[in-house]
C-alpha cells in the first residue's frame, strides 16, 4: 500500500470507525474487537436508536500507540537487572 492509498482509506473510512473497520484495522475479529470496546479498553460511543458502537479512528490510533509503548515498556522491563529477581518478575523463568 502506498502512502496514497492509505489517504485514500481514510478519506473513505472517515473520521468513526465501525467495529468491523477496527477488525480490519487490527487484523482481529470482529467479536475481538467488540470485546476490546465492551471492555473499556478501546473507548467508543454508541449512535443511533439501535446503538451501533463507533471508535473515532484518533482514538484507535492513540490505543496502537500505546500498546506500542506498553510493549516496548515490557521488553525493557524483561531485559533490566531487576528481571532475575522472582518477586518483580511477570512470568515464570
Amino acid at each position: 500500500m502506498t502512502g496514497s492509498d492509505a489517504h485514500e482509506d481514510d478519506t473513505r473510512l472517515g473520521r468513526f470507525l465501525t467495529i468491523a473497520d477496527v477488525a480490519e484495522i487490527l487484523n482481529i475479529s470482529a467479536t475481538q474487537a467488540y470485546g476490546l470496546v465492551r471492555s473499556g479498553e478501546l473507548p467508543a460511543i454508541k449512535v443511533g436508536a439501535a446503538g451501533h458502537w463507533r471508535v473515532e479512528r484518533t482514538v484507535l490510533e492513540s490505543y496502537i500507540e500505546a500498546k506500542y509503548e506498553e510493549t516496548r515498556r515490557h521488553g525493557l522491563w524483561t531485559q533490566s537487572e531487576f528481571a532475575d529477581i522472582p518477586e518483580l518478575s511477570i512470568g515464570p523463568r
